[in-house]
């Protein structure tokens, strides 16, 4: 059974994907916004792999 935090946490990572994939899919993408999307899902990854 998962914890509440990890589920937050899984919440996160689905809305920063869903953040990513519209910013990759606009005419001219944003890389810094790419990068700061990749990294913040990374961090939360690792949140949930060490829960």
């Amino acid at each position: 059974m998962e914890s509440s935090h990890v589920i937050a946490l899984q919440a996160k990572h689905d809305g920063l994907e869903q953040q990513l994939h519209a910013e990759m899919n606009r005419p001219e993408p944003d890389s810094a916004m790419i990068q700061t999307l990749k990294r913040q899902k990374l961090k939360i990854k690792e949140a949930i792999a060490h829960s």
